[in-house]
């Protein structure tokens, strides 16, 4: 019997390479944000996914668009993916200590600022100019910046000054005419954030258990967030107070009068006439009229409902299967999309009408406004 030569394993580098292969198969993008495209050139360039891993990556869409096999552009990309197509990050943002949750521009062009939240309860904000103008390496690692400026969610008083853990948070949104940041976050509340003076300048309370998302709706001085109790709430981003509390979930029913085991609202989005609200809630969406506050319909899906947002008169939603739906405005399925990641945490839209899905398994898909698949990838974290 022939033996191998052990003399010169390497221990330590046959456990990287476990690790990093159950840490890349793991990878979890949580969600994506297409980078302000350069004039003259409106094109998608750069997107930026918020990782599990705590990285906030930019990758080049371009060049894998342009790269990516015809004959791929269909429902045979799948298969291809699992094989390839791995993809570096243009720049390193080692963004936050445990997952990076939410990723948004905040202004438009070369001078907005790229923000991130996380599971350690911070809103980090870079120079995306600074970005842009560094010479990446030649190997494609080891860029690293430093934020222009960062925000922590407040730590409560318990008894004897005891103070709380700092809450994660989960979502943010802009308001970049009032120069405000909204944060959802694990401690049941929402915070409004300004950015000149990076102080917290309104609490918002009411909800009975952590957010999952936010939404502004700038036009009438509103926040809108939904949170696992089952419940969405709209405030007044004036007085910090509930204006209205929406039930999507009260009516859900399994079986013969049992609760729905999915309560949830995981997704809020207004429309761009901010009057309108898709709501994500368990195994369902719904659609509101912001005006009235009325449930104008209410879809039931085989999956968890994880992410939406409007596309003109349309509601794009992706959940917890390996499919994107668009939905017309009165309800009707429009068209049902195979998408690369097993679960989608995160749809995003450029104003071309490309869109991107990103989930389970680092794996972000962009396709056309009609369904064509562009490109997909593997994300590659910050640990690979």
């Amino acid at each position: 019997m022939r033996g191998g030569d052990a003399r010169n394993w390497d221990e330590e580098g046959y456990r990287t390479s476990v690790i990093e292969e159950r840490e890349a198969l793991t990878l979890t993008v949580f969600r994506t944000a297409f980078a302000p495209s350069p004039n003259p050139n409106p094109n998608p360039d750069i997107i930026v996914a918020a990782c599990s891993d705590g990285s906030v990556a930019p990758f080049s869409i371009s060049s894998f668009i342009s790269s990516y096999p015809s004959s791929l552009k269909s429902n045979d990309h799948h298969q291809h993916l699992l094989d390839n197509q791995v993809a570096d990050p243009l720049y390193s943002l080692q963004g936050h200590q445990g997952p990076a949750y939410d990723v948004k521009f905040y202004g438009d062009g070369e001078n907005a600022l790229l923000l991130s939240c996380g599971d350690d309860g911070r809103i980090l904000a870079w120079s995306w100019k600074e970005i842009l103008n560094s010479v990446m390496p030649s190997d494609g690692k080891g860029n690293y910046f430093d934020p222009v400026f960062y925000l922590v969610n407040p730590q409560h008083k318990g008894p004897w000054g005891a103070l709380s853990p700092i809450p994660e948070t989960n979502a943010i949104s802009t308001d970049v005419q009032g120069g405000r940041i909204f944060a959802a976050t694990g401690d049941s509340c929402a915070y409004s954030w300004d950015v000149e003076t990076g102080k917290c300048t309104m609490e918002f309370r009411g909800h009975s258990d952590y957010l999952h998302c936010i939404a502004a709706r700038c036009s009438s001085n509103q926040i809108i967030t939904g949170s696992e109790d089952g419940t969405g709430r709209i405030w007044d981003c004036r007085s910090g107070k509930c204006t209205r509390v929406l039930n999507p979930t009260k009516d859900m029913t399994e079986g013969k009068g049992q609760k729905h085991a999915y309560r949830w609202v995981s997704c809020v989005a207004v429309d761009a006439s901010e009057t309108w609200l898709a709501c994500g809630s368990g195994s369902s969406l719904s659609l509101w009229s912001l005006p009235t506050y009325d449930c104008i319909w209410s879809y039931e899906t085989q999956f968890p409902i994880q992410d939406a947002l409007f596309d003109k008169n349309q509601i794009l939603a992706v959940g917890a299967e390996p499919v994107l739906t668009r939905f017309n405005i009165d309800g009707k399925v429009l068209s049902q999309i195979q998408c690369a990641p097993q679960s989608a945490f995160s749809v995003s839209l450029h104003p071309t009408g490309v869109v991107s899905v990103g989930g389970y398994g680092g794996l972000v898909d962009v396709m056309s406004e009609y369904g064509t698949h562009l490109c997909a990838f593997h994300c590659r974290g910050i640990c690979l």
